[in-house]
Protein backbone atom coordinates (compact mmCIF):
# COMPACT_ATOMS: atom_id res chain seq x y z
CA UNK A 1 0.00 0.00 0.00
CA UNK A 2 2.80 2.43 0.89
CA UNK A 3 4.70 1.57 -2.31
CA UNK A 4 1.59 2.25 -4.44
CA UNK A 5 1.00 5.54 -2.62
CA UNK A 6 4.65 6.57 -3.10
CA UNK A 7 4.48 5.67 -6.81
CA UNK A 8 1.36 7.79 -7.21
CA UNK A 9 2.91 10.75 -5.39
CA UNK A 10 6.05 10.40 -7.54
CA UNK A 11 3.91 10.27 -10.69
CA UNK A 12 1.94 13.42 -9.73
CA UNK A 13 5.07 15.39 -8.84
CA UNK A 14 6.98 14.37 -11.98
CA UNK A 15 3.88 14.94 -14.14
CA UNK A 16 3.32 18.44 -12.72
CA UNK A 17 6.99 19.43 -13.03
CA UNK A 18 7.35 18.16 -16.60
CA UNK A 19 4.07 19.76 -17.66
CA UNK A 20 5.12 23.13 -16.23
CA UNK A 21 8.59 22.89 -17.78
CA UNK A 22 7.20 21.97 -21.22
CA UNK A 23 4.32 24.43 -21.26
CA UNK A 24 6.05 27.45 -19.78
CA UNK A 25 9.35 26.52 -21.46
CA UNK A 26 7.64 26.67 -24.86
CA UNK A 27 6.08 29.99 -23.89
CA UNK A 28 9.44 31.33 -22.70
CA UNK A 29 11.33 30.21 -25.82
CA UNK A 30 8.59 31.64 -28.03
CA UNK A 31 8.83 34.93 -26.13
CA UNK A 32 12.58 35.06 -26.72
CA UNK A 33 12.03 34.53 -30.45
CA UNK A 34 9.72 37.55 -30.80
CA UNK A 35 11.33 40.94 -31.34
CA UNK A 36 11.07 43.29 -28.39
CA UNK A 37 11.53 42.69 -24.68
CA UNK A 38 14.12 39.94 -24.12
CA UNK A 39 14.54 39.09 -27.81
CA UNK A 40 17.33 36.65 -28.67
CA UNK A 41 18.37 36.44 -32.31
CA UNK A 42 20.05 33.10 -31.53
CA UNK A 43 16.77 31.61 -30.24
CA UNK A 44 14.82 33.22 -33.10
CA UNK A 45 17.16 31.70 -35.68
CA UNK A 46 17.80 28.25 -34.21
CA UNK A 47 15.08 27.39 -31.64
CA UNK A 48 11.92 29.11 -32.87
CA UNK A 49 9.68 26.13 -32.07
CA UNK A 50 6.45 28.12 -32.44
CA UNK A 51 7.39 29.17 -35.96
CA UNK A 52 8.42 25.64 -36.92
CA UNK A 53 5.19 24.18 -35.55
CA UNK A 54 3.07 26.90 -37.17
CA UNK A 55 4.75 26.33 -40.54
CA UNK A 56 4.24 22.56 -40.33
CA UNK A 57 0.56 23.04 -39.48
CA UNK A 58 0.01 25.49 -42.33
CA UNK A 59 1.85 23.36 -44.90
CA UNK A 60 0.00 20.20 -43.83
CA UNK A 61 -3.35 22.02 -43.86
CA UNK A 62 -2.61 23.36 -47.33
CA UNK A 63 -1.79 19.82 -48.49
CA UNK A 64 -4.83 18.25 -46.82
CA UNK A 65 -7.38 20.69 -48.25
CA UNK A 66 -5.75 20.38 -51.68
CA UNK A 67 -6.93 16.75 -51.73
CA UNK A 68 -10.46 18.22 -51.78
CA UNK A 69 -9.58 20.57 -54.66
CA UNK A 70 -9.46 23.61 -52.41
CA UNK A 71 -6.76 26.04 -53.46
CA UNK A 72 -5.03 28.01 -50.70
CA UNK A 73 -2.36 30.67 -50.48
CA UNK A 74 -0.09 31.54 -47.60
CA UNK A 75 -0.12 35.31 -47.36
CA UNK A 76 2.41 35.59 -44.53
CA UNK A 77 3.95 33.57 -41.69
CA UNK A 78 0.61 33.34 -39.86
CA UNK A 79 -2.13 33.30 -42.50
CA UNK A 80 -3.45 30.66 -44.88
CA UNK A 81 -6.43 31.61 -47.00
CA UNK A 82 -8.52 30.57 -49.92
CA UNK A 83 -7.98 33.04 -52.80
CA UNK A 84 -10.66 35.76 -52.94
CA UNK A 85 -12.16 34.45 -49.71
CA UNK A 86 -11.61 34.02 -45.98
CA UNK A 87 -8.55 32.60 -44.30
CA UNK A 88 -7.19 31.50 -40.96
CA UNK A 89 -4.54 33.08 -38.77
CA UNK A 90 -2.47 30.60 -36.76
CA UNK A 91 -1.38 32.29 -33.52
CA UNK A 92 0.29 30.83 -30.42
CA UNK A 93 -2.98 29.59 -28.89
CA UNK A 94 -3.63 27.50 -32.03
CA UNK A 95 -0.40 25.53 -31.81
CA UNK A 96 -1.50 23.00 -29.17
CA UNK A 97 1.40 23.36 -26.74
CA UNK A 98 -0.92 22.68 -23.79
CA UNK A 99 -2.11 19.27 -24.97
CA UNK A 100 1.36 18.35 -26.22
CA UNK A 101 2.80 19.29 -22.81
CA UNK A 102 0.15 17.16 -21.08
CA UNK A 103 1.01 14.12 -23.23
CA UNK A 104 4.75 14.63 -22.76
CA UNK A 105 4.36 14.96 -18.99
CA UNK A 106 2.22 11.85 -18.81
CA UNK A 107 4.69 9.72 -20.78
CA UNK A 108 7.73 10.93 -18.85
CA UNK A 109 6.00 10.45 -15.47
CA UNK A 110 5.01 6.85 -16.12
CA UNK A 111 7.15 3.90 -15.20
CA UNK A 112 7.99 2.11 -18.44
CA UNK A 113 11.02 1.09 -20.49
CA UNK A 114 12.72 4.14 -22.02
CA UNK A 115 12.43 2.90 -25.61
CA UNK A 116 8.67 2.39 -25.23
CA UNK A 117 8.29 5.84 -23.70
CA UNK A 118 10.19 7.50 -26.56
CA UNK A 119 8.16 5.64 -29.17
CA UNK A 120 4.84 6.47 -27.51
CA UNK A 121 5.88 10.07 -26.94
CA UNK A 122 6.52 10.65 -30.64
CA UNK A 123 3.46 8.69 -31.77
CA UNK A 124 1.28 10.70 -29.40
CA UNK A 125 2.73 14.05 -30.44
CA UNK A 126 2.22 13.12 -34.09
CA UNK A 127 -1.42 12.18 -33.43
CA UNK A 128 -2.02 15.46 -31.57
CA UNK A 129 -0.38 17.37 -34.42
CA UNK A 130 -2.58 15.56 -36.96
CA UNK A 131 -5.74 16.33 -34.93
CA UNK A 132 -4.66 19.98 -35.02
CA UNK A 133 -4.17 19.84 -38.81
CA UNK A 134 -7.68 18.41 -39.16
CA UNK A 135 -9.06 21.15 -36.91
CA UNK A 136 -7.34 23.95 -38.83
CA UNK A 137 -8.50 22.46 -42.13
CA UNK A 138 -12.09 22.30 -40.89
CA UNK A 139 -11.93 25.86 -39.58
CA UNK A 140 -10.65 27.07 -42.95
CA UNK A 141 -13.38 25.23 -44.85
CA UNK A 142 -16.12 26.10 -42.33
CA UNK A 143 -15.24 29.79 -42.48
CA UNK A 144 -15.59 29.79 -46.24
CA UNK A 145 -18.79 27.73 -46.33
CA UNK A 146 -20.47 29.62 -43.48
CA UNK A 147 -20.68 26.54 -41.25
CA UNK A 148 -21.12 27.02 -37.51
CA UNK A 149 -19.49 24.88 -34.83
CA UNK A 150 -21.89 22.70 -32.80
CA UNK A 151 -23.22 24.18 -29.54
CA UNK A 152 -21.66 27.54 -30.51
CA UNK A 153 -18.31 26.43 -29.04
CA UNK A 154 -15.25 27.76 -30.80
CA UNK A 155 -12.70 25.57 -32.54
CA UNK A 156 -10.21 25.76 -29.62
CA UNK A 157 -12.74 24.12 -27.29
CA UNK A 158 -13.49 21.43 -29.86
CA UNK A 159 -9.78 20.83 -30.47
CA UNK A 160 -9.17 20.41 -26.73
CA UNK A 161 -12.09 18.00 -26.36
CA UNK A 162 -11.02 15.86 -29.31
CA UNK A 163 -7.30 16.03 -28.44
CA UNK A 164 -7.88 15.01 -24.81
CA UNK A 165 -10.21 12.20 -25.88
CA UNK A 166 -7.38 11.08 -28.17
CA UNK A 167 -4.90 11.36 -25.31
CA UNK A 168 -7.10 9.32 -22.97
CA UNK A 169 -7.43 6.64 -25.66
CA UNK A 170 -3.64 6.65 -26.17
CA UNK A 171 -3.15 6.42 -22.38
CA UNK A 172 -5.37 3.35 -22.31
CA UNK A 173 -3.43 1.64 -25.09
CA UNK A 174 -0.08 2.74 -23.64
CA UNK A 175 -0.93 1.26 -20.23
CA UNK A 176 -2.23 -1.92 -21.85
CA UNK A 177 0.96 -2.20 -23.94
CA UNK A 178 3.24 -1.53 -20.95
CA UNK A 179 1.51 -4.13 -18.76
CA UNK A 180 2.39 -6.76 -21.38
CA UNK A 181 6.09 -5.91 -21.13
CA UNK A 182 6.37 -5.59 -17.33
Amino acid sequence: MIVAKNNFVRFVIVFALIFLICYFGALFITGLAVKGGMYSSFIANYFNIASWLRTSLIVATKLLVSFFNIETIRTNEYVLRIPSSNGIRIVYSCLGFGVMSFWTAYIIATVAPRTKKILWLFIGLLIIWFINVLRISLVLIAGNKGWKFPMSWDHHIWFNIIAYLGIFAMMYFFEKNIKKTI
